[in-house]
């Protein structure tokens, strides 16, 4: 599940990296952005910033999941190791 969520956020930071130098194409040219480019640009920014904080949420969540299967792991080992030593 970890390697599934790794890959995820690789994924949103290759299409963040590339908005980012797309932007700053669009800016090479003349240094400005064209009008109606600069509110598709600004709206799309929105949705990744909003997306971004959608998976700060699913992270914070997996990351939660992945300490409640340690504690068990671990509560099991030691269920493991008492009845190995009776």
């Amino acid at each position: 599940m970890l390697r599934h969520l790794t890959d995820e956020l690789a994924g949103w930071r290759r299409r963040c990296l590339k908005a980012e130098t797309e932007l700053q194409g669009l800016k090479a040219q003349d240094g400005m952005v064209p009008g109606q480019q600069v509110v598709g640009m600004q709206a799309r920014t929105l949705d990744l910033q909003r997306e971004n904080l959608e998976l700060r949420a699913r992270v914070d969540r997996a990351r939660e999941m992945v300490v409640r299967l340690q504690q068990r792991l671990a509560f099991l080992e030691e269920e493991y190791g008492a009845e190995v030593r009776s």
